[in-house]
């Protein structure tokens, strides 16, 4: 069943479906350790709240493709990765406060030439941007070649 759930953004939620997730910061940038942190945190989750398929973590930005667990929300999944990312990072900071924009732009991935499409985009970010030549080197990256096997 497709549930519609709404805050400025539409979400929609269907079982078993891989989302396309972009998150961003409120102001400011992120640096190396921060990006570093960021894709730890994310690593972290994987086989525990979702499947994380990707991600890249850019200083202004992270992308991520991911399948929750059926136990867990993906607005719950959302709220747990930008709750803690934020703390780690303040901590390091030594500061307070929100970091991460309330909402995140989610998109259901309907077909596998779209979530190839969406991977192929993620991984040419860092590369457009300027940040690297490699993205296989850069410290934003995962990819989880296992869920591909």
């Amino acid at each position: 069943m497709v549930n519609l759930t709404r805050r400025i953004l539409p979400h929609w939620i269907l079982p078993d479906s891989i989302y396309f997730i972009t998150y961003n910061l409120i102001h400011g940038k992120l640096n190396e350790s921060e990006i570093f942190l960021v894709k730890n945190h994310l690593i972290e989750g994987d086989n525990l709240f979702y499947d994380l398929y990707c991600a890249v973590v850019m200083n202004t930005h992270t992308r991520i493709i991911l399948k929750r667990r059926d136990e867990y929300t993906l607005s719950g999944i959302m709220k747990g990765i930008k709750g803690v990312s934020a703390n780690r990072i303040n901590k390091l900071r030594n500061k307070s406060g929100s970091i991460w924009q309330n909402e995140s732009m989610d998109r259901i991935i309907r077909n596998e030439e779209e979530l190839e499409q969406k991977i192929q985009y993620m991984f040419n970010n860092p590369i457009k941007a300027g940040i690297t030549e490699n993205t296989w080197t850069y410290i934003g990256w995962y990819f989880n070649e296992s869920l591909f096997l």
